[in-house]
């Protein structure tokens, strides 16, 4: 559960079911050999288990997108608020809208290829210039490979995340954005006579960062699903499977079983996940994982 009021008072996020599976690849002959590019696979589940109808980009709350343009591929994950659903706002609609915004901007060239942050500032601000109020809140993290520098570009806003590996080891890994506990940073249009009681952080309020990438690094872009529920060493462990993998059904084979195991264990009433073990360091005795949606972005950088 994530907190979407000031006060302090906890709303659950309410969760749908699903998995869906989507490949992306660049065909190696058709890139500039003196350019990276990336080699990306999509899976995730929403947290309901009944069926529900699939959304291309989409899996319950959260939300995500791909795309490329000629000076850069890039990557995001929202995840939106739960709690809104009890207000009769579907919190998908926040972290859905704010993906496509980020996708559109990219596939018309309309961002800076050094700047994830400000891709993401345009995006939510499109969002709070819609004609058709997309009310909710939402967590993001977009990355974006730089072709012509090979570096490259993360922003992160709440408790999504990233985590690069090279050569065996997280060579840069995300920091989550809490207020409190479980009060992740947020983007938020909350409904009029709300604004003032409503967390709401602003986009330039993002952490940033960037690194040079080799050929072969594994970059990997998760909502809190995934890191709520699954350890680190866990992780790496999969991620060092597709270690300068260039072929996107491999690299969909390991996506799946992060997002599998990640949903195995969020419901796992015995297993002790890092989200039990901070929710002990912050008093609060639990045990077991956090079920949630799950998304999970797998890319291997290609030069």
């Amino acid at each position: 559960m994530h907190t979407l009021f000031a006060t302090g008072r906890l709303i659950s996020r309410a969760l749908l079911n699903g998995i869906h599976n989507f490949s992306t690849a660049t065909d190696p002959k058709l890139q500039q050999k003196t350019e990276p590019f990336l080699v990306s696979a999509v899976c995730g589940f929403s947290k309901e288990r009944k069926i529900q109808r699939l959304v291309k980009g989409q899996f319950g709350d959260d939300a995500w997108f791909s795309a490329k343009c000629k000076s850069a591929d890039v990557l995001g994950v929202a995840d939106g608020v739960g709690g809104w659903r009890a207000y009769g706002i579907d919190p998908g609609e926040f972290s859905l809208h704010l993906m496509k915004a980020c996708e559109r901007l990219v596939n018309l060239g309309l961002f800076t290829p050094t700047n994830p942050s400000e891709l993401l500032a345009n995006s939510y601000y499109e969002l709070l210039n819609n004609k058709k109020a997309i009310l909710g809140s939402s967590t993001a993290c977009v990355v974006l490979l730089n072709r012509e520098n090979s570096t490259l570009y993360t922003a992160n806003i709440g408790d999504s995340g990233f985590m690069v590996v090279r050569r065996g080891r997280v060579v840069r890994r995300s920091e989550e954005q809490q207020h409190y506990f479980n009060t992740p940073f947020q983007l938020s249009l909350p409904p009029p006579g709300y604004r003032a009681d409503v967390l709401s952080d602003r986009p330039d309020s993002a952490s940033t960062d960037n690194i040079p990438v080799e050929d072969g690094d594994v970059i990997l872009v998760a909502t809190d699903g995934v890191f709520d529920n699954l350890p680190q060493n866990i992780i790496l462990n999969e991620l060092l499977k597709c270690q300068g993998e260039r072929c996107a059904g491999r690299l969909q084979m390991v996506a799946n079983s992060i997002a599998w195991m990640a949903r195995s264990l969020s419901f796992d009433e015995t297993f002790i996940s890092p989200f039990a073990e901070r929710a002990f360091a912050n008093g609060i005795n639990t045990i077991g994982g956090k079920p949630d949606d799950i998304t999970v972005i797998l890319a291997t950088v290609a030069m």
